[in-house]
Formats: C-alpha cells, structure tokens, sequence
C-alpha cells in the first residue's frame, strides 16, 4: 500500500507539470525582421514562380509541387526534391536562422518559428534528430515483435492481442519519421493522431489484461468502445481547427489512467507473478519522461531539443515492456495447459 500512495504522489506531480506548463508562441516567424526577409527572398529568388511569391508564405501541398519544377536558383539535391523542399521553404529555412543570428547578436532568447526552435536542416530534413530517435523506436518495436514471435507459441494467450499494440506502435513511429522528416499539415496530424492511438491502445490492452479470463462479450464490448472513442478523436481533429491543447489533455488523461491501472494490476499480482517489476519500471520510467515534453529548451547543436531527447528516451525502455508480455504470454500457457490437464483429471 505504500508503494501505491507513493506512485500516486508520483503520477499526481506529472499530471500537475504536464498541465500548468506553459505553451509558448512563435516570436522567431511573428518578428518583422524574418517576415521581411522572406517576402524579399521569394520576390528576388522565386522571381519565376508568380505564384509563390504571390501567396506568401502560405503553405499548401499542391504549391510545393507546382514549385518543383519552376525554380533554379537555389541548389537543392535530388533527395530534397523527392520530399518536395522548395524555394520558399529554403527562403524561410535561410531567414530562420539569419533571424535567429540577430536575436542572439541582441541577446535575446532564441526564438521558435511556427511553433518549433531553429534546427539544422540535413538533406531537406527538417528535425534529424527526431527523425533518426523515430527511426529508433521504430527499430525496437519492430525487433521486440520478431523476439515476441520467436520466444511465444502463436496459442499462448493474449498473443494476438500483442500483435495488434505491436503493429499500432509501429504505424505510429513511422508517422513521427515522416512529420519529422517533412512538415506538412496531413503529416503532422497523422503524427499527433496515431502517436495518441499508442496511447490508447496501451490503455485497451490494460484493460483486457486485467479482464482475461472473463466474459468475452466483456472484452469485445471494450474493445468497439476504445475503436469508437478513438475514430471520434481523429475526427474532431480532422475537422475543426487542430486543437493542441486538447489533444494533450487527451493524451495525458488516457496515458495516466492506463499507467495507474498497470501499475495497481502489477502490485497485485508482484508475488504470483515475479516478472511484473518489469511492466512496474517501465510505465514508471515511460510517465518520468513527460517531463521532456513540458520543459522545452532550445536545441543543443541545433539538433537535440527535449521532444528528440523525449524520443530517444523511449527506445531503451521499450526493451522492458516486449519482454514483460513475453513472460506474461508464456505464463499465461503455461497456466492454460494446467488447467486443460485439471479438467482431465
């Protein structure tokens, strides 16, 4: 009871941090300096593409295509041109930093741009750091699931459960490459949609977890209300004006709930069960590292800022959780075949 009272304190102070800490807006692209640097970057660089020039910096999908094939006076590798980097992306790419230069010559705090600090730009990449910490993840649930095939018989219990939170983290990861990797509106909501689908599937399979055993109308009941509730959160965000505020409070609520419920699951099953400390670590370590995601400093580099560092994070832990349902699993056959051989008896 006391390691409860404890974790509660805990995951009480994270719920606090992650709330009350403070979004910031985007001085760096709201300050005349970098607004007219743009506008005469476009006009004397992008002088060919009319269009660009007249919408500004506007962004939509169909002008960096368009754009691809009107201008020539940047160098842009053919890498670049695959992912769509254009002429007004580099005019805002070299006024970005030129503007984050004049900041610091003033000893001004550096600033972000459009709600992300000044990273260094890597073969059009636009976050390395967090692409390559996705890449990562990506890395360790994909090797995780082929250990889980090969240490877990396909009958054991649960087993396809796992498959299926296997293949949505995997799905999530490579959102976060490609909104990493290259800004657009559709990537970014994939990225914050499907990483929110982790979230909840951790929750789900929490809850079918503990329920094992039971009525399957039980489990099949939980399991339409989670796809339902997760389709209407994909469709509010896919309609209305993307709302960042809601979207964390989601996320922190599901993420809480569904930690809270491992960790009461796991103390109560810690003497029958000895492999749950595992399960107990890693969603202790997984709510610690919140914190990255409210306390964000400017990138070391250019490169490493606290959502990368987030992101990095993640991927050892993840080594805790693949194999604590591979013991779970294995466990759990082993318990069904005693009973199957009970009832012969």
């Amino acid at each position: 009871m006391f390691y409860i009272k404890r974790f509660l304190y805990f995951v009480l102070s994270v719920i606090i941090i992650s709330l009350t800490g403070q979004v910031t807006g985007s001085p760096g692209d709201k300050s005349p300096y970098y607004g007219n640097c743009v506008n005469n970057c476009l006009k004397k660089t992008c002088q060919n593409n009319v269009m660009l020039y007249k919408k500004g910096m506007e962004e939509k999908f169909i002008d960096h295509l368009i754009d691809l094939w009107r201008y020539r006076n940047f160098e842009i590798s053919t890498f670049e041109n695959l992912i769509t980097w254009n002429c007004r992306d580099e005019c805002k790419y070299q006024c970005m930093h030129k503007t984050t230069n004049a900041f610091i010559a003033r000893k001004w705090k550096i600033p972000q741009f459009h709600g992300k600090w000044p990273f260094v730009r890597i073969l059009g990449i636009q976050e390395p750091a967090s692409v390559f910490f996705s890449l990562l993840n990506f890395f360790v649930h994909y090797k995780g699931l082929l250990q889980f095939r090969h240490d877990v018989r396909p009958d054991a219990p649960l087993y396809k459960l796992w498959h299926t939170f296997s293949v949505i983290c995997l799905n999530a990861w490579t959102w976060s490459t490609v909104f990493h990797a290259r800004d657009y509106p559709l990537t970014e909501l994939f990225d914050y949609v499907f990483a929110y689908s982790m979230v909840l599937a951790s929750f789900w399979c929490m809850i079918l977890r503990v329920i094992h055993g039971r009525s399957k109308r039980m489990t099949v009941a939980i399991t339409l209300l989670c796809v339902l509730y997760f389709l209407n959160h994909f469709a509010y965000l896919s309609y209305n004006a993307f709302d960042y505020s809601y979207n964390m409070r989601v996320n922190i609520l599901t993420g809480v709930i569904g930690g809270i419920g491992w960790v009461v699951w796991s103390l109560s099953q810690i003497k029958k069960r000895r492999y749950v400390w595992k399960m107990l670590v890693f969603v202790t370590l997984a709510l610690s590292t919140v914190i990255l995601e409210v306390y964000d400093f400017p990138p070391v580099l250019w490169a490493f800022d606290a959502h990368s560092l987030w992101h990095l994070s993640s991927a050892p832990i993840t080594i805790l959780f693949y194999k604590f349902i591979t013991d779970d699993c294995v466990q759990l056959r082993k318990e069904a075949i005693a009973e199957e051989r009970q009832k012969l008896i």
